[in-house]
């Protein structure tokens, strides 16, 4: 036994298998992403992607509005489209990530749930894992 640096292909092969092995847990697919955002004058100024994981899951990559934007209901706008789809493709739950110098109060006051976060004392910062079961 060695361990090895994986080559492109066989990374792919290994997440082949685990979506193989998944699939015998999962007894339906979802599949759908909602990548959207708001124009203003023909500038993008803030933006959202996220993509259905596994089960009925929502995952939120990406959330960011420019500066000058931002406390003006953007963001807000953005959340709320990306829950009304995402019940219209039959998710259950969204998940996301935050660090502490982004979004957390923010997420809260949108009711997502802190489940987890941990501390890096070296660095400074702390991520926050938030979960909202959509109705």
């Amino acid at each position: 036994m060695k361990i090895v640096d994986l080559t492109e292909t066989q990374v792919n092969r290994v997440e082949e298998m685990l979506e193989a092995f998944d699939e015998s847990f999962i007894t339906y697919k979802l599949d759908g992403s909602i990548q959207i955002g708001i124009e203003e004058d023909g500038e993008i100024v803030a933006g959202l992607d996220a993509c259905i994981t596994a089960f009925k899951i929502l995952y939120v990559s990406t959330v960011f509005v420019k500066e000058e934007y931002r406390r003006k209901g953007y963001g807000k706008l953005l959340i709320g489209e990306m829950e009304r789809r995402a019940k219209v493709m039959g998710v259950n739950t969204i998940r996301l990530d935050t660090f502490s110098w982004q979004g957390r109060e923010f997420y809260e006051a949108l009711s997502y749930e802190v489940v987890g976060s941990y501390e890096n004392e070296t660095d400074g910062y702390a991520e926050f894992f938030f979960v909202k079961r959509l109705d």
